[in-house]
């Protein structure tokens, strides 16, 4: 029996060839990139206080795509992701928290199923007893490890747990976990709403008209958008929105805050992460726009929320 398989906005396909891949590496082994210089951690870390907080609403930033939310009194956790390697790369930056460290996990949230965003040796070790709310297609991977409380979500499928609400919106990417498997579950980002705030964590995406939709369909408070793996951008523009797009897809979606993620903890494409986020910065300030608008998190920072 053949699986659903699972498309974006306008078909856009995001299947590379080996002749693709060939030019890919081709082109990498001319370019000399410096390793030494990376995101910094945080020297003020509030692991004590959010710790035992259950009223302030905040947000941490660990690493990659991975962020700590507290709001409406839950615990909730976006891709977690610990591994110290993906594939043959070893991970850049240390995440912000250590997962010993963090509190008992009400929610978790996925954006998809890539490796560095769903990966189940760190899933095994969160503390609690989680709902997982997931892409469709996913659940199987899940409850064959034994987790029970799991819910998948479809586009614009809406959800209620306890003081909180969850929105699975579009995004546009693709994703594989083995050699047959390609698309068989979607992806999306997660829109998480309780009384006047509003947390978009937009997942893995490339630029799309989705994010016009988005915004015109809700109101949206902050944006922890991805801005890193663009480069070579020829190859990646369909999977990964590069740093200029990410600022027009926020200006779309006629968000209150920005927060850069998806850059400095895995080498997925070419650029660094130091490179993604001078790129990022110098296109916000040629826009001139509002430096209360943008928090920049070390990693290990806390955004405490008004």
């Amino acid at each position: 029996m053949n699986k659903k398989r699972y498309a974006n906005y306008d078909n856009v396909d995001n299947t590379k060839s080996f002749s693709d891949m060939r030019r890919w590496s081709k082109e990498r082994r001319t370019k000399k990139k410096d390793l030494s210089v990376q995101i910094p951690q945080s020297d003020k870390k509030d692991v004590e206080r959010i710790y035992i907080n259950r009223n302030e609403p905040s947000i941490t930033w660990v690493g990659h795509s991975t962020f700590l939310i507290q709001i409406g009194g839950l615990n909730i956790l976006t891709d977690p992701v610990w591994a110290s390697r993906m594939g043959f790369q070893r991970r850049l930056t240390a995440p912000g928290i250590p997962i010993e460290e963090l509190p008992k996990i009400d929610l978790v949230v996925i954006s998809h199923g890539h490796y560095d965003h769903l990966d189940f040796s760190s899933i095994k070790k969160l503390r609690g007893n989680p709902t997982y709310y997931i892409p469709v297609g996913l659940k199987s991977a899940f409850t064959k490890r034994g987790y029970q409380n799991v819910i998948e979500a479809n586009w614009w499928d809406e959800f209620d747990h306890e003081k909180v609400k969850l929105i699975f919106v579009p995004a546009q990417h693709w994703t594989r976990r083995g050699l047959n498997d390609t698309n068989t579950s979607h992806w999306g980002g997660w829109i998480i709403e309780n009384h006047s705030k509003s947390i978009y964590f937009v997942g893995d995406t490339g630029y799309f008209r989705g994010f016009k939709e988005i915004g015109e369909k809700l109101t949206i408070d902050t944006v922890l958008m991805p801005i890193g793996a663009y480069e070579p951008e020829w190859f990646m523009r369909d999977s990964h929105i590069n740093p200029e797009d990410a600022i027009k897809a926020f200006l779309e979606l006629n968000g209150k805050k920005f927060i850069p993620m998806h850059y400095g903890a895995y080498r997925l494409a070419d650029d660094t992460g130091p490179e993604a986020l001078e790129r990022f910065l110098k296109e916000w300030g040629r826009l001139e726009l509002p430096d209360e608008t943008l928090s920049v998190l070390k990693i290990g920072e806390t955004l405490w929320l008004e």
